[in-house]
Protein backbone atom coordinates (compact mmCIF):
# COMPACT_ATOMS: atom_id res chain seq x y z
CA UNK A 1 0.00 0.00 0.00
CA UNK A 2 1.61 3.53 -1.23
CA UNK A 3 1.60 6.76 0.53
CA UNK A 4 0.19 9.58 -1.35
CA UNK A 5 1.78 12.57 -0.26
CA UNK A 6 3.35 14.59 -2.66
CA UNK A 7 0.49 13.44 -5.15
CA UNK A 8 -1.28 16.71 -6.97
CA UNK A 9 -3.93 15.00 -7.70
CA UNK A 10 -6.59 11.90 -6.66
CA UNK A 11 -8.46 10.36 -9.08
CA UNK A 12 -11.63 8.22 -8.36
CA UNK A 13 -13.35 8.56 -4.78
CA UNK A 14 -11.66 8.55 -1.44
CA UNK A 15 -13.12 6.48 1.73
CA UNK A 16 -11.79 7.80 5.23
CA UNK A 17 -11.33 4.65 7.75
CA UNK A 18 -10.09 5.63 10.88
CA UNK A 19 -6.96 8.07 10.50
CA UNK A 20 -6.42 6.69 6.61
CA UNK A 21 -8.09 8.05 3.56
CA UNK A 22 -8.38 4.65 1.31
CA UNK A 23 -7.87 6.14 -2.89
CA UNK A 24 -10.43 3.89 -5.12
CA UNK A 25 -10.59 4.23 -8.49
CA UNK A 26 -13.88 5.24 -10.06
CA UNK A 27 -13.97 2.97 -13.03
CA UNK A 28 -12.52 -0.18 -11.64
CA UNK A 29 -13.64 0.56 -8.04
CA UNK A 30 -9.92 -0.90 -7.37
CA UNK A 31 -7.77 0.60 -4.71
CA UNK A 32 -4.91 1.88 -5.84
CA UNK A 33 -3.70 4.20 -2.87
CA UNK A 34 -3.57 4.66 1.34
CA UNK A 35 -3.25 8.42 2.60
CA UNK A 36 -2.25 8.09 6.03
CA UNK A 37 -3.31 10.93 7.82
CA UNK A 38 -1.70 12.94 11.01
CA UNK A 39 -2.41 11.46 14.37
CA UNK A 40 -3.76 14.14 16.29
CA UNK A 41 -2.46 14.63 19.54
CA UNK A 42 -4.65 16.51 22.37
CA UNK A 43 -2.37 17.41 25.88
CA UNK A 44 -3.75 17.46 29.15
CA UNK A 45 -2.32 19.11 31.46
CA UNK A 46 0.10 22.32 30.81
CA UNK A 47 3.02 21.69 33.27
CA UNK A 48 6.69 20.73 32.91
CA UNK A 49 6.25 17.40 31.46
CA UNK A 50 3.56 17.80 28.99
CA UNK A 51 6.05 20.89 27.67
CA UNK A 52 8.50 18.11 26.95
CA UNK A 53 6.70 15.72 25.39
CA UNK A 54 5.19 18.75 23.27
CA UNK A 55 8.42 19.41 22.08
CA UNK A 56 9.37 15.64 21.42
CA UNK A 57 6.24 15.42 19.21
CA UNK A 58 8.31 18.18 17.17
CA UNK A 59 10.88 16.04 16.23
CA UNK A 60 8.82 13.74 14.38
CA UNK A 61 7.32 14.40 10.97
CA UNK A 62 4.46 17.05 11.02
CA UNK A 63 2.54 15.34 8.44
CA UNK A 64 2.75 11.99 11.35
CA UNK A 65 1.80 13.71 14.54
CA UNK A 66 0.29 17.02 15.41
CA UNK A 67 -0.66 18.89 18.61
CA UNK A 68 -4.82 20.56 17.91
CA UNK A 69 -5.33 21.34 21.56
CA UNK A 70 -4.18 21.60 25.15
CA UNK A 71 -6.34 21.53 28.22
CA UNK A 72 -5.39 22.91 31.57
CA UNK A 73 -7.55 23.56 35.11
CA UNK A 74 -6.98 27.36 34.46
CA UNK A 75 -7.31 28.26 30.60
CA UNK A 76 -4.99 31.08 31.26
CA UNK A 77 -2.15 28.35 31.85
CA UNK A 78 -3.60 26.25 28.67
CA UNK A 79 -3.65 29.71 26.44
CA UNK A 80 0.14 30.20 27.68
CA UNK A 81 1.06 27.03 26.78
CA UNK A 82 -0.89 27.17 23.38
CA UNK A 83 0.95 30.10 22.13
CA UNK A 84 4.15 28.58 23.43
CA UNK A 85 3.75 25.24 20.90
CA UNK A 86 1.61 27.01 18.19
CA UNK A 87 -1.25 25.07 19.20
CA UNK A 88 -4.38 26.04 18.00
CA UNK A 89 -7.35 24.86 20.92
CA UNK A 90 -6.68 25.97 24.82
CA UNK A 91 -9.45 24.51 26.88
CA UNK A 92 -9.76 25.34 30.37
CA UNK A 93 -11.13 22.07 31.53
CA UNK A 94 -10.63 18.38 30.77
CA UNK A 95 -13.78 18.15 29.80
CA UNK A 96 -13.97 20.28 27.16
CA UNK A 97 -10.49 18.33 25.40
CA UNK A 98 -12.51 15.59 26.16
CA UNK A 99 -15.44 16.17 23.89
CA UNK A 100 -13.23 17.11 20.76
CA UNK A 101 -14.26 15.84 18.02
CA UNK A 102 -11.06 15.87 15.98
CA UNK A 103 -8.56 14.67 18.59
CA UNK A 104 -7.27 11.23 18.24
CA UNK A 105 -4.91 10.56 21.65
CA UNK A 106 -4.63 12.03 24.75
CA UNK A 107 -1.46 12.85 26.43
CA UNK A 108 -2.15 12.98 30.17
CA UNK A 109 0.78 14.63 31.79
CA UNK A 110 -1.06 15.51 35.24
CA UNK A 111 0.64 14.32 38.85
CA UNK A 112 -0.50 10.58 39.38
CA UNK A 113 -2.87 11.27 41.84
CA UNK A 114 -5.27 12.66 39.42
CA UNK A 115 -4.32 10.27 36.28
CA UNK A 116 -7.40 7.70 37.73
CA UNK A 117 -10.20 10.20 37.26
CA UNK A 118 -8.94 12.07 33.99
CA UNK A 119 -8.02 8.78 31.89
CA UNK A 120 -12.00 7.89 32.71
CA UNK A 121 -12.89 10.66 32.10
CA UNK A 122 -11.15 10.37 28.64
CA UNK A 123 -11.87 6.71 28.18
CA UNK A 124 -15.57 6.97 28.71
CA UNK A 125 -15.63 10.01 26.39
CA UNK A 126 -14.22 7.50 23.61
CA UNK A 127 -10.84 8.75 23.85
CA UNK A 128 -7.21 7.21 22.73
CA UNK A 129 -4.54 7.89 25.90
CA UNK A 130 -1.15 7.65 26.82
CA UNK A 131 -0.71 8.64 30.31
CA UNK A 132 2.20 9.65 32.06
CA UNK A 133 3.66 6.76 34.63
CA UNK A 134 2.87 5.75 37.06
CA UNK A 135 -0.33 4.48 35.77
CA UNK A 136 -2.12 5.05 38.98
CA UNK A 137 -1.98 5.22 42.92
CA UNK A 138 -2.31 1.58 43.08
CA UNK A 139 -3.27 -1.61 41.34
CA UNK A 140 -7.26 -1.16 41.92
CA UNK A 141 -7.45 2.24 40.34
CA UNK A 142 -4.91 0.42 37.57
CA UNK A 143 -7.71 -2.11 36.53
CA UNK A 144 -10.52 0.31 36.82
CA UNK A 145 -8.64 1.98 34.37
CA UNK A 146 -8.47 -0.84 32.06
CA UNK A 147 -11.09 -2.47 32.11
CA UNK A 148 -12.67 1.33 31.04
CA UNK A 149 -10.81 1.14 28.14
CA UNK A 150 -11.67 -2.34 27.31
CA UNK A 151 -15.47 -1.58 27.60
CA UNK A 152 -15.09 1.73 26.29
CA UNK A 153 -12.94 -0.01 23.25
CA UNK A 154 -9.67 2.35 23.21
CA UNK A 155 -6.17 2.32 22.94
CA UNK A 156 -4.57 2.74 26.51
CA UNK A 157 -0.96 2.80 27.65
CA UNK A 158 1.55 3.84 30.82
CA UNK A 159 3.60 6.44 29.01
CA UNK A 160 7.07 4.11 30.43
CA UNK A 161 9.11 6.05 27.84
CA UNK A 162 12.15 4.24 28.74
CA UNK A 163 10.88 1.30 26.73
CA UNK A 164 10.46 2.81 23.66
CA UNK A 165 14.47 4.25 23.42
CA UNK A 166 16.80 2.40 20.13
CA UNK A 167 18.99 1.56 23.28
CA UNK A 168 16.31 -0.39 24.94
CA UNK A 169 15.35 -1.91 21.66
CA UNK A 170 18.62 -2.88 21.37
CA UNK A 171 18.46 -4.71 25.01
CA UNK A 172 15.53 -6.76 24.14
CA UNK A 173 17.06 -8.02 20.58
CA UNK A 174 20.17 -8.76 22.81
CA UNK A 175 18.47 -10.48 25.46
CA UNK A 176 16.46 -12.55 22.73
CA UNK A 177 19.55 -13.19 21.07
CA UNK A 178 21.16 -14.84 23.92
CA UNK A 179 24.03 -12.39 23.63
CA UNK A 180 24.75 -12.58 27.57
CA UNK A 181 23.46 -16.39 28.43
CA UNK A 182 21.22 -17.16 31.01
CA UNK A 183 20.52 -13.94 32.38
CA UNK A 184 20.62 -14.21 36.75
CA UNK A 185 21.27 -10.72 38.00
CA UNK A 186 19.84 -7.42 37.43
CA UNK A 187 20.48 -4.32 39.06
CA UNK A 188 19.53 -0.89 38.73
CA UNK A 189 19.40 2.54 40.43
CA UNK A 190 18.05 5.95 40.63
CA UNK A 191 18.38 8.37 43.09
CA UNK A 192 18.43 12.28 42.94
CA UNK A 193 17.80 14.72 45.67
CA UNK A 194 14.27 16.38 44.72
CA UNK A 195 13.10 17.15 48.50
CA UNK A 196 12.87 20.31 48.05
CA UNK A 197 9.56 20.12 45.45
CA UNK A 198 6.80 19.46 46.97
CA UNK A 199 5.40 16.86 44.46
CA UNK A 200 8.21 14.55 46.09
CA UNK A 201 7.40 15.37 49.49
CA UNK A 202 3.91 15.25 50.10
CA UNK A 203 1.24 12.56 50.22
CA UNK A 204 -1.86 13.80 48.75
CA UNK A 205 0.29 14.78 45.54
CA UNK A 206 1.33 11.15 45.48
CA UNK A 207 5.25 11.85 46.99
CA UNK A 208 7.28 9.27 47.79
CA UNK A 209 10.72 7.66 45.43
CA UNK A 210 9.22 4.61 44.89
CA UNK A 211 6.25 5.81 42.62
CA UNK A 212 8.03 8.85 41.24
CA UNK A 213 11.35 7.55 40.29
CA UNK A 214 11.68 3.49 41.48
CA UNK A 215 8.71 2.62 38.88
CA UNK A 216 11.77 3.03 36.16
CA UNK A 217 14.66 0.25 38.09
CA UNK A 218 11.15 -1.61 38.67
CA UNK A 219 9.87 -1.55 34.81
CA UNK A 220 13.29 -2.07 33.59
CA UNK A 221 14.04 -5.36 35.81
CA UNK A 222 10.35 -6.40 34.41
CA UNK A 223 11.38 -5.92 31.19
CA UNK A 224 14.81 -8.04 31.15
CA UNK A 225 12.46 -10.37 33.05
CA UNK A 226 10.08 -10.12 30.33
CA UNK A 227 7.23 -9.62 32.46
CA UNK A 228 7.16 -12.19 35.08
CA UNK A 229 5.87 -12.01 38.35
CA UNK A 230 8.59 -12.36 41.50
CA UNK A 231 8.73 -15.33 43.48
CA UNK A 232 9.85 -13.30 46.61
CA UNK A 233 9.80 -9.42 47.30
CA UNK A 234 11.99 -8.36 49.92
CA UNK A 235 11.77 -4.31 50.69
CA UNK A 236 12.64 -1.68 53.02
CA UNK A 237 13.22 1.53 53.74
CA UNK A 238 13.05 5.34 54.88
CA UNK A 239 10.14 7.18 55.67
CA UNK A 240 10.31 11.16 55.80
CA UNK A 241 7.73 12.68 58.25
CA UNK A 242 4.91 13.35 55.75
CA UNK A 243 4.62 9.08 55.76
CA UNK A 244 5.95 9.26 52.10
CA UNK A 245 9.17 6.83 51.48
CA UNK A 246 12.78 8.73 50.66
CA UNK A 247 14.81 5.76 49.80
CA UNK A 248 13.93 1.96 49.36
CA UNK A 249 16.12 -0.85 48.94
CA UNK A 250 14.03 -3.93 46.92
CA UNK A 251 15.24 -7.55 46.44
CA UNK A 252 13.59 -9.64 44.12
CA UNK A 253 13.64 -13.53 43.17
CA UNK A 254 12.46 -14.70 40.39
CA UNK A 255 12.00 -18.25 38.85
CA UNK A 256 15.27 -20.35 37.99
CA UNK A 257 17.56 -18.65 41.05
CA UNK A 258 17.41 -15.40 39.19
CA UNK A 259 17.56 -12.32 40.99
CA UNK A 260 17.32 -8.94 40.92
CA UNK A 261 18.03 -5.67 43.22
CA UNK A 262 16.98 -1.38 43.09
CA UNK A 263 17.48 1.14 45.17
CA UNK A 264 15.47 4.44 44.74
CA UNK A 265 16.22 7.51 46.71
CA UNK A 266 14.60 11.17 46.64
CA UNK A 267 17.33 12.47 49.26
CA UNK A 268 20.44 11.41 47.59
CA UNK A 269 22.09 11.40 44.09
CA UNK A 270 23.12 7.71 43.05
CA UNK A 271 25.46 6.10 40.33
CA UNK A 272 21.52 5.84 38.31
CA UNK A 273 23.03 3.35 35.73
CA UNK A 274 22.23 -0.50 35.89
CA UNK A 275 23.61 -3.46 34.73
CA UNK A 276 22.21 -7.08 33.48
CA UNK A 277 24.32 -9.99 34.23
CA UNK A 278 24.26 -13.47 32.53
CA UNK A 279 26.46 -16.48 32.44
CA UNK A 280 28.26 -15.48 29.28
CA UNK A 281 28.37 -11.50 30.14
CA UNK A 282 26.52 -8.26 30.67
CA UNK A 283 24.89 -5.44 29.39
CA UNK A 284 25.45 -2.32 31.16
CA UNK A 285 23.37 0.86 30.78
CA UNK A 286 25.32 4.07 31.85
CA UNK A 287 23.74 6.65 33.96
CA UNK A 288 20.89 7.74 33.34
CA UNK A 289 19.42 4.66 32.93
CA UNK A 290 15.64 6.02 32.53
CA UNK A 291 16.47 7.16 29.57
CA UNK A 292 19.58 5.53 28.25
CA UNK A 293 21.78 6.65 25.29
CA UNK A 294 24.49 4.54 25.45
CA UNK A 295 25.04 0.42 26.24
CA UNK A 296 27.99 -1.45 27.13
CA UNK A 297 27.45 -4.81 26.31
CA UNK A 298 30.51 -6.99 26.77
CA UNK A 299 32.80 -4.25 27.72
CA UNK A 300 31.97 -2.49 24.08
CA UNK A 301 30.19 0.62 24.13
CA UNK A 302 27.60 2.19 22.01
CA UNK A 303 25.31 5.46 21.61
CA UNK A 304 22.19 5.94 20.85
CA UNK A 305 21.24 10.15 20.87
CA UNK A 306 18.76 11.61 20.72
CA UNK A 307 17.56 14.53 18.19
CA UNK A 308 18.05 18.10 19.56
CA UNK A 309 15.01 19.92 21.14
CA UNK A 310 13.62 23.41 19.30
CA UNK A 311 12.55 24.71 22.63
CA UNK A 312 14.23 24.04 25.84
CA UNK A 313 13.23 20.85 28.12
CA UNK A 314 12.45 20.60 32.04
CA UNK A 315 14.22 16.77 31.72
CA UNK A 316 17.40 14.99 30.89
CA UNK A 317 16.66 13.73 27.28
CA UNK A 318 13.27 14.41 26.96
CA UNK A 319 12.72 14.48 22.89
CA UNK A 320 13.23 10.71 23.56
CA UNK A 321 9.53 10.80 24.39
CA UNK A 322 9.30 10.81 21.02
CA UNK A 323 9.74 6.80 20.97
CA UNK A 324 6.78 6.17 23.27
CA UNK A 325 4.38 8.82 20.74
CA UNK A 326 5.29 6.73 17.54
CA UNK A 327 4.72 3.77 19.19
CA UNK A 328 0.94 4.97 20.07
CA UNK A 329 0.79 5.78 16.43
CA UNK A 330 1.55 2.84 14.80
CA UNK A 331 -0.46 0.70 17.59
CA UNK A 332 -3.71 3.47 16.33
CA UNK A 333 -3.18 2.28 12.82
CA UNK A 334 -3.25 -1.57 13.28
CA UNK A 335 -6.51 -1.04 15.13
CA UNK A 336 -4.61 -2.21 18.33
CA UNK A 337 -6.01 -1.43 21.87
CA UNK A 338 -2.62 -1.41 23.69
CA UNK A 339 0.81 -1.81 23.27
CA UNK A 340 3.30 -5.42 22.70
CA UNK A 341 6.02 -3.35 24.90
CA UNK A 342 4.19 -2.09 27.43
CA UNK A 343 0.68 -3.91 27.55
CA UNK A 344 -1.78 -3.64 30.00
CA UNK A 345 -0.16 -6.67 31.80
CA UNK A 346 2.63 -4.92 32.30
CA UNK A 347 0.67 -2.24 33.75
CA UNK A 348 -0.69 -4.25 36.27
CA UNK A 349 2.32 -6.02 37.31
CA UNK A 350 4.19 -3.26 38.33
CA UNK A 351 1.35 -1.90 40.39
CA UNK A 352 1.23 -4.57 41.97
CA UNK A 353 4.63 -5.09 42.82
CA UNK A 354 4.23 -1.45 43.69
CA UNK A 355 1.68 -2.41 46.34
CA UNK A 356 3.93 -4.79 47.77
CA UNK A 357 6.74 -2.67 48.03
CA UNK A 358 4.72 -0.18 49.93
CA UNK A 359 3.32 -2.30 51.72
CA UNK A 360 6.53 -3.94 52.76
CA UNK A 361 8.35 -0.41 53.61
CA UNK A 362 4.69 1.33 55.25
CA UNK A 363 3.48 4.02 52.90
CA UNK A 364 -0.33 4.30 52.37
CA UNK A 365 -1.98 6.74 50.64
CA UNK A 366 -5.53 7.93 50.87
CA UNK A 367 -6.33 5.98 48.03
CA UNK A 368 -5.61 2.42 49.23
CA UNK A 369 -8.35 3.41 51.68
CA UNK A 370 -11.23 4.04 49.50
Amino acid sequence: MQSLKGHGRWIGSSLKIRDKVVLRSSRSGDIYGIWTMATRWGICSAGKISNDFTVALKTLPPEDHQVVAVAARKVEDAQTFAKKHGISRAYGSYEELARDPDIDVVYVGAIHPYHRSICLLLTNAKKNVLCEKPLAMNSKEVKEMLESAKRNDVFLMEAVWTRFFPASVEIRRLLAQGEVGEVKMVRSEFGVPVKHLPRSMQKELGGGAMLDIGIYCLQFICMVYNGEKPECIQATGVCMETGVDETVVVTMKFSKNRMAVFTCSSGVELPNDAIIVGTKGSIRIPANMWCPTALVVNGKESQYPVPDPSLPLNFLNSTGMRYEAEEVRQCLLKGLKESAVMSHEDSLLLAEVEDEIRKQVGVVYSQDCQ
